[in-house]
């Protein structure tokens, strides 16, 4: 099981630092997100500025683009990198594609199932200096003169993650990727009975194993050295938990373990934007489902506990400060 880092909120200017540090830590991976930043900018800058970690997103909202566009970002991105970048994509949801990104939304497995393979198609295109024609339902590329070509390239192909949260997207996954991001808002549970099964049903469609794809997710962690930080840490993940519990999104998650009355409250208290009343409706039975609690030192193990068998990648849902490094690296050296 590797250990990732992310970084989600901070300014390009601080990319290049951030990556170094979680370098000089030892994480396997840096992934960016798509939040209050662009996600392709910093893992531009952290190339440049480093040697050896991983680098992807976590992931970037592939309808907000086009495939053509994508793949000139991957592509640049995996030479500025030597190989080391992820390509991670998402949907989002209908909401956000609609009225945040201003772009047409529908058939979203489907549409991201043609996006990848129109991407593909491009860099297929560049790599052997043949013709681009792909035609689907929702892409067509057709046009890709030299000009706009910017040659083979001697790396290996840009591994290619998607986030899923439902059956069509984890099968999705399982027939054409190298990796899947897991939600954050889950239980091993429905990684046994919903992710992992759905998966496999894409891998056996595409003659592959489970070993040719990759589970990544973060992980709620709470731990601190005193009981008042330990406390603080619980109050975090408790409120951040409730926000996840009152999506529709992953209403699935709720209802496997029979919280869908509880759910369904939430969901009624954000709507009317009674932020501070949700917590309380998570139970100490709820957060221990959805979080991992032990001392700083504990941590290591009670992960791989938790999820050896079914994550081959893990990332501590908390900021990444170089500040404690002396944390991290402890963290660190118990994954290696």
């Amino acid at each position: 099981m590797k250990l990732d880092v992310a970084i989600m909120s901070n300014t390009l200017r601080e990319a290049a630092g951030l990556a170094q540090a979680a370098e000089a830590i030892g994480f396997d991976t840096l992934w960016t997100s798509e939040t209050q930043h662009d996600p392709f900018l910093p893992l531009g800058v952290a190339a440049l500025h480093t040697q050896r970690i991983g680098l992807g997103t976590a992931i970037a909202v592939a309808f907000a683009r086009n495939p053509t566009s994508v793949a000139h970002l991957a592509w640049d991105l995996r030479e500025a990198s030597q190989g080391r970048f992820i390509l991670g994509l998402g949907t989002q949801v209908q909401a956000h594609i609609e009225r945040r990104f201003g772009m047409p939304w529908g058939a979203p497995a489907a549409r991201l199932r043609e996006f990848i393979l129109a991407m593909r198609a491009v860099w297929e295109a560049w790599q052997s200096g043949g013709r681009l024609n792909f035609r689907g339902e929702h892409y067509k590329l057709t046009l890709m003169a030299p000009f706009f070509n910017p040659g083979p390239s001697a790396l290996p192909p840009v591994p290619v993650y998607i986030a899923a949260v439902n059956a069509q997207m984890c099968q999705l996954a399982g027939e054409l990727c190298q990796g899947l991001h897991v939600h954050p808002f889950h239980t091993t549970r429905y990684l046994r009975e919903q992710i992992l099964p759905h998966v496999q049903q894409g891998l056996d469609a595409a003659g592959r194993r489970r070993g040719d794809i990759a589970l990544s997710s973060s992980v709620f962690v709470i731990t601190g050295e005193t009981g008042e930080e330990l406390e603080a840490a619980r109050r975090a993940a408790r409120s951040q938990v409730a926000f996840y519990a009152s999506t529709p999104s992953y209403s699935k998650v709720m209802e496997l373990h029979g919280w869908g009355e509880v759910r369904e409250r939430l969901s009624s208290l954000a709507v009317r934007q009674r932020w501070e009343e949700m917590p309380a409706l998570i139970s100490d039975e709820m957060l221990a489902q959805f979080a991992v609690e032990g001392r700083p030192e504990e941590i290591p193990y009670l992960v791989k506990l938790r999820y050896v068998g079914l994550l081959e990648r893990v990332t501590f849902y908390l900021p990444f400060d170089p500040a404690r490094e002396k944390l991290w690296r402890l963290w660190v050296e118990a994954f290696n």
